[in-house]
């Protein structure tokens, strides 16, 4: 069996993200889980103008695998198991909550427990912070989880690439993420100096 990545979308503004992320990672034929807290259904609803339960069934058919944030029997939860099938967990948008709870070894739900497994396991984790400003807190708990081999860092889309649509902006940060990842694609343009 080929691993695979999971996505974890918590209630963060920027369910577009975690839209595009799936949709890439489909259209590069790469198995998906996704975990998606409480907050980021009401999130998704909102910000995309569709029922979650939509957004669900439009992945599904698709082999996207997903798992209630509060089912601590998911095989995800398992140390080992993320260990011998998991490629890497994208925590998209991230949460200043979750990227707390994770911090401090919080466990409330399973993306936390994702998370702290992958920890722990050693399997990549990345996480995308989607808040403004930030305070002392939050920079604190990214240098705390970057210093345990995490990548935790904010959202912030480039310009270079002169960018003209929406769809175009939110690329570059998924395509970051793919770049952590070391997938090939072709989201946005890489600059080549002037």
């Amino acid at each position: 069996m080929p691993k695979r990545l999971v996505l974890c979308i918590t209630g963060a503004s920027g369910a577009i993200y975690a839209k595009h992320f799936l949709e890439t990672a489909l259209d590069l034929d790469l198995k998906v889980d996704c975990i998606v807290s409480d907050n980021a259904k009401g999130v998704i609803s909102y910000e995309l103008g569709i029922p979650f339960e939509d957004f669900k069934s439009r992945f599904i058919p698709l082999g996207v695998r997903f798992h209630d944030a509060k089912n601590f029997f998911s095989p995800l939860a398992s140390g080992s198991y993320l260990k011998r099938w998991v490629e890497a967990i994208v925590v998209l948008p991230c949460s200043v909550g979750t990227l707390g709870a994770v911090a401090g070894g919080v466990i409330n739900n399973l993306i936390h427990r994702v998370c702290d497994a992958a920890i722990k396991e050693e399997v990549k984790l990345i996480m995308a912070i989607r808040e403004m400003p930030l305070n002392a807190i939050h920079l604190e708990n990214m240098l705390k989880l970057q210093r345990l081999g995490v990548k935790a860092f904010p959202i912030s889309p480039a310009f270079y690439s002169k960018p003209k649509t929406l769809d175009e902006l939110v690329n570059f940060t998924v395509g970051k993420i793919f770049d952590l990842l070391g997938i090939e694609h072709n989201l946005y343009k890489r600059w080549k100096g002037i």
